[in-house]
């Protein structure tokens, strides 16, 4: 047998080998149906602010339902991003239509409203769309402030609870990577973030259009968050007059007063400071309203018919919208800033449309990771991979030190490395396919792929 008979004899063992191992998976697909990936969710741009708050969820509720989600066969692995803008659970799953429908219910018992009343502000997307979903949330692109930084931070909060609750898995794990990359990169590679206003910025800006300039105008912050932190280093942007920090935690509420010469107050004294300040900026996390139409209908008389600004940048409100009703009162919440936050939106978008050029790009790139997330891929790139090195050093070695052996003696030496290959290669492959119909494929395969560095990159 000569030497192209013999290669041809190898490439069609070759595909015998890799035909019943597609067999194989045909045969626990079946069984095991390829996991999709699916984002069911609701925005600022489907849903009003009285429904974000009431489908929103505290820290407690988070866990609460991840471990719920975490028991049903349905869902493979989940994360749950909830802020004042959105709540997002985007999920892995063999069954998307059944997930989805899970989801729906939890959100309908869990915050006991009927679906009808939420599912027509509720968006599904699945596959490409998924993933190109979260990268523009991560990136900002769908914040109702383009470029505003804050939700990169909630994302990788919501993602270290997912991790800790063991809820995200090799998927989910690796698209969440992907997604802190990306945000990395359309930030340092556009100018999106110097364009961007925040959502704090937006609330002095609606203040100065309120009162005109907001030079010695008096300022009680309520809540001593980030948002209330960025809110003050505008106010002092604008000389704004003296600054209150009420804050549940006073310690806390000291520590932000001191940084920027302010006041800290109790959540007591609230009411009593009311009686002075010009605008109130409110931005805590509490469950319900912390300032009601009662305890400002009493403060009224004592400043004499000077207005009085709530601005209410909390999902749950903290403002009470009923004290909008009365005299010389206003109060906005959040989805008052919106027009605010659409001047000057120009460049922000301008910057936007490089930063979708930069998703897209990324979505190929994890949409190629995904497809080799199989057992036939794996296990062909690995046989593959070793015959390469093999063949490599085999050549090397015959064109150097064992270059006076015959054309018989080489081919005997490629004999016996390709039998130490199929050898080696054995049990590994015995054990992707069986731990793949074991449902198990997606952990096995992707270390797998990361030890042997089987993709071209590491994404």
């Amino acid at each position: 047998m000569d030497d192209k008979q013999t290669a041809d004899l190898k490439a069609m063992q070759s595909r015998h080998s890799d035909a019943a191992s597609a067999l194989c998976c045909l045969e626990c697909d079946k069984e095991n149906p390829r996991l999709d990936i699916v984002l069911l969710g609701l925005n600022h741009k489907t849903a009003e602010v009285a429904l974000r708050e009431c489908l929103g969820f505290s820290d407690v509720e988070a866990d609460t339902a991840l471990r719920h989600f975490q028991a049903l066969p349905v869902i493979r692995e989940v994360f749950l991003l909830s802020t004042c803008n959105r709540v997002e659970i985007l999920m892995a799953t063999p069954d998307a239509p059944a997930a989805v429908a899970a989801a729906k219910n939890y959100l309908s018992e869990s915050k006991q409203l009927a679906v009808a009343d939420f599912e027509s502000a509720l968006y599904v997307h699945q596959g490409d769309a998924a993933v190109r979903h979260i990268f523009r949330v991560a990136a900002s692109l769908d914040s109702m402030v383009i470029g505003e930084p804050q939700i990169l931070g909630q994302i990788k909060a919501a993602y270290r609870n997912a991790v800790q609750k063991k809820t995200s898995g090799v998927i989910l794990n690796r698209l969440l990577h992907k997604t802190f990359f990306v945000a990395k990169r359309v930030r340092t590679e556009t100018g999106i973030g110097d364009h961007a206003v925040s959502i704090s910025y937006a609330a002095i800006e609606l203040g100065r259009k309120i009162f005109g300039d907001l030079e010695n105008r008096k300022v009680l912050l309520v809540g001593a968050g980030e948002m209330a932190e960025l809110a003050v280093e505008h106010l002092i942007r604008h000389r704004a007059g003296k600054i209150f920090v009420a804050n549940r935690t006073f310690e806390r509420g000291v520590a932000l007063a001191e940084r920027f010469h302010g006041k800290a107050i109790r959540f007591e004294e609230i009411t009593d400071v009311l009686r002075d300040v010009d605008i109130i900026i409110s931005s805590t996390g509490s469950p319900g309203f912390i300032l009601r139409r009662d305890q400002i209908k009493q403060v009224l008389r004592p400043r004499r018919n000077r207005p009085l600004f709530f601005i209410d940048i909390a999902v749950p409100r903290d403002i009470d919208p009923e004290i909008n009703r009365l005299s010389n009162v206003y109060v906005y919440d959040i989805d008052d800033l919106k027009d605010v936050i659409e001047e000057n939106v120009e460049d922000r978008n301008r910057e936007a449309r490089r930063a979708e050029g930069i998703i897209e790009e990324t979505v190929i790139k994890f949409r190629q990771w995904y497809e080799v997330l199989d057992i036939v891929p794996t296990i062909v790139g690995l046989r593959e991979k070793f015959y390469g090195i093999a063949e490599a050093e085999i050549r090397k070695t015959l064109n150097q030190s064992l270059a006076h052996l015959s054309a018989e003696e080489g081919q005997a030496i490629r004999r016996m490395t390709n039998a130490l290959v199929n050898k080696i290669l054995h049990d590994p492959t015995l054990f992707l396919k069986r731990n793949g119909c074991l449902g198990e494929n997606s952990i096995y395969l992707d270390a797998t792929r990361k030890l042997f560095r089987l993709d071209e990159e590491d994404l």
